[in-house]
């Protein structure tokens, strides 16, 4: 062996095994190696912050491995992930392996294919101290908010809540809005539109009502549209103007993680976790048929548009052989990385251009195509030239004849395509687009146009929409709240833990937990939830990352103040308990008959007597589901395993052993009757040992 590899997972050691050859052994950390101890603080705060890392539990053998392997290496090199994170992890295995801090050990690169790599190898790079401050910097921050905290928050409304330094704003963010919609109060409009037609054309279309000669009109309720109405009673329809245009329609830029998971959330239906999921196995490499292992696509944690000049000429060549030369621009586009922007890496963007959806779908899982389908278009999309779209906006008056001074205004618009240009991959609001296309008929000024029908309707304003996870990674990130490697995550927790639940499927609703916990927090610790506070905090952050700032310094001006509010709200609050409605139940206790309430425990939710310490009857808190156990005929309860992932299981048990990862359904099997359950791959099947009945799951089923 001449040099060992250390990447973070399994499936990228493969990739770059096969680049490698023969003198290089490959070996994966599994991500982390070393964390702060999870049952203590693990910070001494009276020592500058000084962290007290161990060995993360379970990855004792395999550090003794890349040991016995790194003993064995002329060179070691640490191919982490390009980001804070990755830095770290480098950092950790660099400590624990006994190599120095100033040898040229670190291998970066955006996109795992053959150039890259061997690229990254040719020059490796010194590990990046101020990268990895950064990254220590957030993660003592994290422990000391959630260290100090959450145990407050426990005491005050239940066992086993948390309170972390960004899933707090996030919620934050959702209760103001929950507040918001129930605060509203709707308003009262109307709309008015005329339905006409211009001979000789027999086309309908439809013109709004916006005023008359003295100006724009709203029109607010019954009688004043019913006045409006009588105006036109009668009245003669006259072009007043037709305004010929061409609209000229730049293609979104591509993708960066927030935008990624935004477009995956509206057009898939992908959860931000999910997006990010497929995403790496997109990075870490691909088995493509006829091709090799390869990386499809670019690191997906980035905040910058920027793109290669080496992807934009592949890129290029491929729109001007499949496309021809007219779907290139004039000049080449180039966007804007917003400010604040870490600018670490490229735009997502396909690895390698001519590995087209088509050509790789025999290749990827259905979810890995999807989303390789989005990120592939969008990209070509952005190299393109413009959408041209030939507009026509109409005004016509509506005056009964003789009194041509005094008339109603009515407003049309249209546009036809001219050019599809980009648009030909990739629409940037197809749904919208095609809802709102709409060609008119010739018009000319002066022209007469005729009235098929007069549509009055009442309306009222609705209150502002909950998020959605794509609405709510946009608020955070143009509150710069949070950063590309967080977003997923902090969803994930507030679902998790029950603080939120989607409505809808798609839109997050707080639930009342959520909403104490905020209120709590925005009484005692106002600036924890402050999403310019928390914004200044991550600005901090990225100046640790540039060098410009020292990071015990910055640990300190955060920590020296919460610990004062902490204390003063353990102060102000001693005795206090906050109490929940949706912690009481309708079931009796079988000892006092008092009605039960729900508890938080170690290993979850239970159901406890609330005359405690009177009585001290508990019972396990279990959640129904639909159809019956396959085994016993008894109901089917949900249940968490000590990780936190959901089983389902029979509720006789322990005289019935029955569990399952599979979902049940309201849909019994055509063959024995029982009920049928949902897996992976969209497949549906009865559990009935004797059975064996299974079928593909129906579209929206």
């Amino acid at each position: 062996m001449q040099a060992l590899v250390i990447v973070e997972s399994p499936a990228k050691a493969k990739t770059i095994k096969k680049y490698l050859g023969s003198g290089y052994e490959v070996r994966a950390s599994m991500g982390h190696v070393r964390d702060l101890y999870s049952a203590k603080l693990s910070v001494d705060v009276k020592k500058d912050f000084a962290p007290d890392y161990t060995v993360i539990k379970g990855k004792e053998k395999l550090l003794a491995e890349l040991k016995t392997l790194a003993g064995k290496s002329d060179k070691v090199y640490l191919a982490t992930d390009p980001d804070r994170e990755g830095e770290a992890i480098s950092w950790h295995l660099a400590t624990l392996l006994g190599l120095s801090m100033n040898d040229k050990n670190r291998v970066k690169f955006n996109e795992i294919n053959k150039n890259s790599v061997l690229a990254g190898i040719r020059h490796p790079e010194k590990i990046d101290q101020d990268l990895v401050n950064a990254q220590q910097a957030r993660r003592i921050l994290d422990r000391l908010v959630g260290y100090r905290l959450s145990p407050f928050i426990s005491q005050k409304i239940h066992r086993g809540l948390s309170a972390g330094r960004v899933q707090s704003v996030a919620l934050r963010l959702i209760v103001d809005r929950e507040e918001e919609i129930q605060k509203f109060v709707p308003e009262e409009y109307w709309t008015l539109d005329a339905v006409l037609t211009a001979p000789p054309s027999k086309k309908q279309f439809r013109a709004s009502f916006t005023g008359d000669e003295n100006g724009r009109i709203k029109l607010e309720n019954e009688q004043q549209t019913k006045e409006v109405l009588d105006r036109l009673d009668g009245a003669a329809y006259t072009v007043a103007s037709v305004k010929k245009s061409i609209r000229k329609k730049q293609p979104s830029p591509p993708f960066i993680t927030s935008t990624l998971q935004q477009e995956a959330s509206r057009r898939l239906g992908f959860t931000a976790k999910r997006t990010m999921k497929i995403a790496q196995e997109l990075y870490e490499g691909i088995d493509v048929q006829g091709y090799g292992t390869v990386g499809l696509i670019t690191y997906m944690r980035t905040d910058s548009l920027r793109i290669s000049e080496e992807s934009r000429a592949e890129g290029n060549r491929y729109i001007s052989e499949n496309f021809g030369e007219k779907y290139l621009p004039d000049k080449p586009r180039y966007f804007k990385t917003r400010a604040g922007a870490q600018d670490g890496h490229e735009a997502i963007r396909p690895a390698v251009v001519s590995l087209t959806p088509a050509r790789v779908k025999d290749s990827l899982t259905a979810e890995q195509n999807k989303l390789y389908d989005l990120i592939w278009r969008r990209f070509m999309a952005s190299l393109m030239a413009n959408c041209l779209q030939d507009t026509v906006k109409t005004e016509i008056h509506a005056a009964k004849p003789g009194d041509e001074a005094h008339y109603c205004v009515f407003n049309a618009s249209g546009y036809t395509v001219r050019f599809d240009g980009y648009s030909v991959l990739y629409d940037n609001n197809a749904e919208d687009e095609e809802e709102n296309k709409t060609s008119l008929p010739e018009m000319e000024n002066g022209g007469a146009v005729k009235l098929r029908e007069l549509k009055d309707e009442q309306h009222y304003t609705q209150p502002p929409m909950r998020y959605s996870e794509a609405s709510l990674i946009k608020m955070l990130e143009e509150t710069g709240v949070g950063r590309p490697s967080t977003y997923a995550s902090i969803l994930s927790i507030i679902l998790d833990r029950d603080y939120v639940t989607r409505e809808s499927k798609k839109l997050l609703a707080p639930t009342e937990l959520g909403v104490a916990i905020t209120h709590l927090l925005k009484d005692k610790f106002p600036k924890i939830v402050n999403t310019k506070f928390t914004a200044g905090m991550e600005a901090d952050l990225d100046k640790i990352e540039a060098g410009g700032y020292d990071y015990i310094r910055m640990l300190h001006s955060f920590y020296d103040e919460f610990e004062d509010t902490l204390q003063k709200a353990r102060t102000s609050m001693e005795g206090v308990k906050i109490s929940l409605e949706e912690d009481k139940t309708d079931v009796p206790c079988e000892k006092c008959g008092a009605l039960m309430v729900v508890k938080v425990g170690r290993y979850g939710k239970f159901l406890a007597c609330p005359n405690y310490p009177t009585c001290k009857f508990t019972k396990p808190f279990v959640v129904p589901t639909a159809g019956q156990c396959p085994v016993c005929g008894g109901s089917i309860i949900s249940k968490k395993s000590k990780k936190g992932h959901t089983f389902f299981g029979c509720s006789n048990y322990p005289a019935c052993k029955f569990m399952t990862w599979d979902t049940p359904t309201s849909q019994t099997c055509p063959q024995c009757g029982k009920t049928l359950f949902r897996a992976r791959g969209g497949i549906v099947k009865c559990l009935d040992e004797n059975c064996g009945y299974q079928t593909k799951a129906k579209q929206g089923k």
